[in-house]
């Protein structure tokens, strides 16, 4: 298919962070290109959970950009028709320390804008019947997370924008350099009024001065699937334990418990410290299990993964997770950017050109509220 190598706006990176510019954009009447170097998205937006996942972000403006992206992804899902849980999510807990930190932030996070409430071991089993009883003190239960399958999401959302807005996709096309209005892209030159770069972890193709004073590093993650489970069988809501409680930054509003439960974790868990691991459990389109995950910083990836922490996860989710079948169909790692202080980097590069990245572990749930708003910024 012949296509006008001029458009209004480009987009390095067909991660979801890139797709949702391109939505945005495209949604806007904007002619839109989407360059992406790999014959197929294959970073951190595949490798991931399929949460979006609100409650896990820090209170203001962050849950806030988390709430406005989960609306527009019902939106966007339904849309397009493709499949998605929405299923809510339960932080389950078996220690009075950890029910300490879930009480305390029921009781404050509603008035933050916040939807969850405790339930107990009964109410807990009323909302699903994966989780394991024995030990159980009880739960905080959030309706507003939903769950995507990321392989399906990325392989099928770039026809849809093809489709529905006439967003052009260059797979397998790196971009070399941009100098507005000229892109140069594998071996065509494109012009675009303006251009917008989601590469990901890839601080050295474009702009590598400005990565490098930016202070985003890059995290190594671990993680795991099952098969798809028997005879049907449903996880219900995604599930996080009592360790998730110390890792996500909406929690930090317990001033009250989670110190000291971070120190008795820190003291009795030292490798789960060490790793920074904590455990998520998802469900696939086709139903298998996505379980994990750790968290190794620095600039230079081991690609070499650790048997130990897969260990460790499932030591963790066999404490909290029941379900017909445990054992591990795929391995994988991702690495993803991320700010030490920052939710997401924006930088203004050259004029009409701004980079987008280091959403952390939050691309999936942040990324059409960001993208919205960074269209908006830049009066595309």
């Amino acid at each position: 298919m012949s296509s006008n190598r001029k458009v209004d706006v480009a987009i390095v990176g067909a991660g979801i962070l890139g797709l949702a510019h391109a939505y945005f954009a495209a949604k806007r009447g904007r002619s839109v290109v989407v360059f992406e170097r790999t014959p197929r998205a294959q970073g951190a937006s595949v490798r991931n959970f399929g949460m979006i996942w609100p409650i896990g972000q820090k209170a203001g403006v962050v849950h806030q950009m988390a709430m406005r992206s989960h609306q527009i992804w019902n939106e966007m899902l339904d849309a397009s028709r493709l499949q998605y849980r929405p299923t809510g999510s339960l932080h389950v807990v078996y220690h009075q320390d950890e029910a300490d930190v879930a009480r305390e932030f029921v009781e404050r996070a509603p008035a933050l804008g916040y939807t969850c409430t405790w339930l107990s071991p009964a109410g807990v089993r009323t909302k699903s019947t994966s989780v394991n009883s024995k030990g159980l003190l009880g739960g905080i239960w959030s309706p507003t997370e939903l769950t995507v399958d990321p392989r399906q999401i990325l392989a099928k959302l770039p026809a849809f924008l093809a489709e529905k807005f006439g967003v052009q996709f260059r797979f397998g096309t790196a971009v070399k350099s941009i100098d507005l209005p000229n892109i140069e892209a594998g071996s065509e030159t494109w012009q675009a009024t303006n251009a917008i770069v989601c590469g990901g972890d890839d601080f050295e193709t474009l702009f590598p001065e400005l990565f490098a004073t930016s202070g985003i590093d890059r995290c190594k993650l671990q993680m795991m699937r099952t098969a798809p489970q028997t005879n049907g069988w449903e996880l219900g809501p995604a599930l996080a334990a009592g360790l998730t409680l110390r890792f996500y930054p909406a929690f930090e509003i317990c001033t009250a418990t989670l110190p000291k439960y971070k120190e008795r974790v820190a003291r009795e868990l030292a490798d789960y410290d060490r790793f920074a691991i904590h455990t998520l459990v998802s469900q696939t389109a086709d139903g298998a299990l996505t379980l994990g995950d750790s968290h190794e910083y620095g600039l230079a990836v081991d690609i070499f993964n650790k048997t130990e922490i897969d260990e460790l996860v499932m030591n963790n989710v066999r404490e909290f997770l029941v379900a017909p079948d445990l054992s591990i169909a795929q391995r994988w790692y991702g690495v993803y950017a991320k700010h030490p202080d920052k939710a997401w980097i924006a930088i203004d590069a050259a004029p009409g050109v701004r980079i987008v990245t280091a959403v952390g572990g939050s691309g999936m749930t942040l990324s059409f509220g960001l993208a919205e708003q960074m269209i908006r910024e830049m009066n595309i």
